[in-house]
């Protein structure tokens, strides 16, 4: 067995150029990549246009939920075997077709009064389709190169920079559009074309993996991989391997041949066969043996159901904002109601943004400098979940509900600032992408579920006049300060609180459920990482 060789001279340093290079693309991509949350600001103006109904104009909405977390094994698989670069080039095509697409349609309007033809409308649905893809592929490729270009003392902050870019993008682009051409949502939707396509095609060039210090040469002198330095004392476990004193110092190297588990305690000698005894850079769990594990699943089941909560809340705030603007009041506003609409946006979007910052630092130090499980955070994140719901089911004024608001952007964001490094520690770096893809369908299953039910208690409290029409808060002007003026429907929920709070009060459910899993989960975690630790020792 060759000896472990220090190469560190032939690796760019933690803070060299070409890793913050790296760093500040996939953050730049990030910014680009989040602008699915921003579909609310210009879809009234959008529907009125073509004379679509509220209904029509949700299916586009889903097919771009559908593109975002439905590609996402595909999209993992690719960024995992060949890189980020045919991953950012596809999110380069499909954000310049699919903004450019809406656009194109938008300007050129129906001309006769009626709805747009079925074919159109398919197209428009591509439309959102291709700018979930475009998303799904940023952000992948961003958090691929960034997690495989840092060492794990740094991981759960850089990931969750370039998360937060994500988080951040309604806000910025919200923002620009407002100042610079309020009410042109044609001149809004090139911005999106623009200004998501034109990032993703300069990250082609500059967005790589770049490489850390390998620890170990194999036969021949051929490095092992990327892997983080392991010192002098430190075990260096590998799967099915005994271990045997190499030198001075107490280093221990794996002996090969050894049987798989022997020796261990029974935690990890049954873990050893689906790879759970290997550090972070060794571990490679994937494929069929990543549906073997129990952990996948309760992984998979907290995401479903908070993803699914933060999902119905983000589609829907701006119906719960109208709900409460208008209770007993059929005259309200719209120029109030606007406002309020725009401040739920915005409060959510630096509420994201923030989340996937904190947990991410928040996480490095605690695991760093304490060795606290990051399974720990699932359970933050679940609490965090329930006093939004709480907080919301509370609120009876639209002035007050930004507290939810927040509070509930900041558990989403810190949800999808630490999922990446858990999924990282539990099952691996090798696979990341295309592990964190199958673990990214939850959302897609919680969010339908649980906004489809939100929509049909809003439609049971609402007053029915026409059936192909927009909701009320179609008529409200748009985050971005576009008026609708076209002649919308009056259908609008007078009732309040009462419009909504059935929903909620079943999410409130849901978050008890998922932290109930997510204290299971941490339990396991912690239990594996001491019977690691007492059996490397």
């Amino acid at each position: 067995m060759a000896p472990l060789t220090d190469t560190s001279h032939d690796v760019p340093g933690l803070l060299s150029a070409r890793r913050i290079i790296t760093l500040l693309g996939s953050i730049l991509v990030a910014l680009s990549s989040g602008t699915y949350y921003i579909f609310s600001a210009y879809a009234p103006q959008l529907g009125a246009r073509l004379h679509i109904s509220y209904t029509q104009l949700n299916v586009v909405g889903v097919a771009g939920n559908v593109g975002v977390f439905a590609s996402g094994p595909i999209w993992g698989r690719i960024v995992d075997s060949r890189g980020p670069r045919i991953p950012l080039i596809g999110a380069f095509v499909c954000f310049l077709f699919g903004y450019a697409g809406m656009k194109c349609m938008y300007d050129g309007g129906t001309g006769s009064g009626t709805s747009i033809s079925t074919t159109h409308f398919a197209l428009l649905i591509t439309c959102g389709l291709l700018t979930g893809l475009g998303a799904n592929a940023g952000i992948i490729s961003a958090v691929n190169a960034t997690a495989k270009s840092f060492p794990e003392s740094a991981r759960a902050t850089t990931t969750g920079l370039v998360l937060s870019g994500c988080g951040l993008s309604a806000f910025c682009l919200s923002t620009v559009a407002h100042i610079f051409f309020p009410g042109d949502t044609s001149a809004f939707l090139l911005l999106l074309a623009l200004s998501t396509s034109i990032p993703t095609f300069i990250a082609v060039f500059v967005v790589r993996v770049i490489p850390l210090t390998p620890t170990y040469s194999g036969p021949g002198g051929n490095q092992t991989g990327n892997y983080e330095p392991i010192t002098s004392g430190e075990v260096a476990p590998f799967v099915a391997d005994h271990f045997v004193s190499a030198g001075e110092g107490g280093a221990r190297m794996p002996l090969l041949g050894a049987r798989p588990g022997a020796g261990l305690s029974p935690v990890l000698e049954m873990e050893c066969t689906n790879g759970y005894s290997r550090p972070d850079a060794l571990l490679d769990i994937h494929g069929a043996m990543l549906f073997r594990s129990l952990d996948f699943y309760l992984l998979f089941m907290i995401m479903l159901l908070l993803t699914g909560t933060g999902l119905m809340y983000i589609n829907n705030v701006g119906a719960i904002s109208l709900a409460l603007v208008a209770k007993s009041n059929p005259n309200y506003d719209e120029v109030e109601a606007s406002k309020q609409q725009a401040a739920q946006v915005s409060t959510l979007s630096i509420g994201n943004f923030a989340g996937r910052i904190l947990i991410g630092l928040i996480s490095d130090f605690t695991h760093s400098h304490f060795r606290l499980p990051r399974g720990y955070y699932l359970c933050i994140v679940s609490l965090l979940f329930i006093i939004s719901q709480a907080v919301a089911i509370g609120v009876s004024n639209a002035s007050t509900l930004w507290m939810a608001t927040a509070i509930l952007g900041l558990a989403y964001g810190s949800l999808f600032g630490i999922h990446t490094v858990i999924t990282i520690d539990w099952f691996g770096l090798a696979h990341l992408s295309e592990n964190s893809g199958y673990v990214s369908l939850a959302p897609l299953v919680g969010g339908n579920i649980l906004s489809i039910m939100f929509g049909r208690n809003l439609d049971a409290h609402t007053p029915r006049k026409e059936t192909n029409t927009l909701l009320g808060v179609a008529r409200a002007t748009s985050a971005v300060g576009a008026t609708v003026t076209e002649d919308l429907s009056e259908r609008q929920c007078l009732l309040g609180q009462e419009c909504y709070v059935w929903s909620l009060k079943v999410t409130l459910v849901t978050c008890v459920v998922a932290l109930a899993l997510s204290i299971w989960a941490a339990l396991r975690d912690e239990h594996r990482q001491n019977a690691r630790k007492k059996n490397w020792e």
